[in-house]
Parts: structure tokens; C-alpha cells; sequence
């Protein structure tokens, strides 16, 4: 493991096991043995009218393509600097502390109907900047669009879709029983898409309100997040006047078992202050709380 952390028996390839949690957080996965047993959801809204402009001068300074997508994400990667129980995830029902954060999200080869989708995942640490998120995102999304070429996720997609259907079956099962005990190859974990922190869809790219998009049971994925089109408000003033605002609304569907909702709340919080102030994303973090043994 890295930053220092020794692996012990029962820490997987990609998390270490906690175990100084309460007896009932632990007995949790146990009860609610799937995620769909144990997702909750919620949507909100912040406000942009701010964030456009701060968006707009990051990118006549030179960062292209700079957007909501990428700030949010920096924002998330922040919280989980201060709030290290969201990097963590349940798997063979129990619960794991993951090192870096691990962003999942399906991309278009091109922006037209008849395009194919694949899936990019990049991982961040938790001292990454607005600068770092949206440099290292762009230049998966460059191989994926301009390069032309197949991820890892496509490849071994195309793999395994070869095999006779019963066998294929099989391997999944195989895989399954594979990942409760974390045992799965470490390529195949870096391929897949559902395995990471947190898998994110920008729908209001094209222009549609966010879903509620289901958890995966299979892989570890805690948290799903969907960002919808941007809108605006009519508001009034505090002096009788009527201003005109924008907002982005946004939901949420995550894994409850990973900790308790005063923790959600206080890291949500957080998040929020982050989105009102995003000037300071640009600067690394002055410290990284580590997550419980």
C-alpha cells in the first residue's frame, strides 16, 4: 500500500481493510448484503452564476475546455481529503479504505447517435488541484476521442463477449467469487468500470435533468453522481428587486453502509463551501486526514 501503510493479511489490491470500525458498522454489510440493499438518494441544486465567471477566466487564462464537470470532480476530490470515509467501499462484506480516488465515467467516441461508449478511469490523489483534475482527465478523454484507440475497458469488454454464452456466464460468476475475496488480477481491476470511488455521468451536456442512476452490486463503486443541464432562476433582491440566477442541479446515489449520515452531512457541507469558493481548488490542501485504521 502507499503513504507509508504496511498490507496486512486481508487488505485487498485496492484497499486496505479497516479494522477499528463499531461493531455495527461492520455487522452492516452483513444485513445489507448488496448495494441496491443499502443506497440512498438525494438531489440538490448549487448555484453557478459565480462559478461561470471564475470558469470563463480560467479558460481565457488558457485552460481550454475548463468546465463543471471538472470543478465538481475537484470539489469531490477536496471533500475526500477532509472526509476520507467517501473513498471507502464494501466488498465480500466488508468494508475497505481505498488509497487513491478513483473517478469512473462513460464517454461518446463522438458526439453523434450511431457512436460508440466506452468508460475512462482516472485516479487522483487526495492533494490533486483544479489544475491536475482537469489535466488529467482531458488526456483520457483525448485518447479516447482523438487517438481513436480501443481502453482497456473496451478490450478486455471485447474478450470476454467472444466466449460461448454459458462459459461467459461462468467467467462472471468466477469473477464474482473472485472479487468477495479480492482476489481479481490487477489489470482486470484497472479496466473495470465498476471498480473505483465514484462513477459520475454529465448528462446536462446534452441538455437533459439528472436521473437517479442505480448502484452496481457487482465491483465496489460507492457513489454514483449525475449532473444536469444548467437553469436559471428569477430571484428577488434583498431590496425588492428581481435578479436572475443560474443553477446546476445534481443527484446523488450512494452506498450507506460505508459510514454513518452525520458524516455525510458534514462532508456535504463542505462540498457546498468548496462550490462557493472554487479559487481554492488551485492550491493544494494544507493537510490530507488520513481515513481510521
Amino acid at each position: 500500500m502507499g503513504n507509508g501503510v504496511k498490507r496486512r493479511w486481508g487488505d485487498r489490491s485496492d484497499g486496505r481493510r479497516l479494522r477499528s470500525l463499531d461493531a455495527y458498522y461492520g455487522f452492516m454489510p452483513l444485513i445489507m448484503k448488496s448495494r441496491n440493499d443499502a443506497f440512498n438518494f438525494f438531489s440538490d441544486s448549487f448555484e453557478i452564476t459565480e462559478i461561470d465567471k471564475y470558469l470563463r477566466e480560467k479558460r481565457l487564462a488558457g485552460s481550454q475546455g475548463l468546465g463543471i464537470l471538472h470543478l465538481f470532480l475537484a470539489a469531490y476530490v477536496r471533500v475526500v481529503c477532509r472526509y476520507p470515509a467517501l473513498n471507502r467501499f464494501v466488498s465480500g462484506q466488508r468494508i475497505y479504505s481505498r488509497e487513491n480516488i478513483e473517478f469512473v465515467m462513460s464517454v461518446k467516441k463522438e458526439m453523434s447517435a450511431s457512436a460508440g461508449e466506452t468508460s475512462i478511469k482516472v485516479s487522483f490523489k487526495p492533494s490533486d488541484t483544479l489544475d491536475d483534475v482537469y489535466h488529467k482527465i482531458n488526456a483520457e478523454i483525448d485518447k479516447v476521442r482523438k487517438q481513436a484507440r480501443s481502453t482497456r475497458t473496451d478490450t478486455a469488454a471485447r474478450a470476454l463477449m467472444r466466449l460461448p454464452r454459458l462459459l461467459l456466464k461462468f467467467v462472471i460468476f468466477t469473477l464474482g467469487v473472485l472479487d468477495y475475496f479480492g482476489k481479481i488480477p490487477r489489470p482486470l481491476m484497472d479496466a473495470s468500470p465498476f471498480h473505483g470511488s465514484i462513477i459520475i455521468t454529465d448528462i446536462g451536456s446534452i441538455g437533459l435533468p439528472p436521473i437517479y442512476h442505480h448502484l452496481y452490486n457487482f465491483g465496489n463503486l460507492p457513489v454514483f453522481v449525475s449532473l444536469g443541464a444548467k437553469r436559471k432562476a428569477l430571484e428577488l433582491t434583498p431590496d425588492g428587486g428581481v435578479e436572475s440566477r443560474k443553477y446546476l442541479d445534481y443527484t446523488v446515489v450512494l452506498d450507506e453502509r460505508i459510514c454513518d449520515g452525520f458524516y455525510f452531512s458534514q462532508a456535504y457541507r463542505y462540498l457546498k463551501s468548496i462550490l462557493r469558493d472554487p479559487r481554492q481548488l488551485e492550491h493544494p490542501p494544507e493537510e490530507v486526514t488520513p481515513d481510521i485504521d
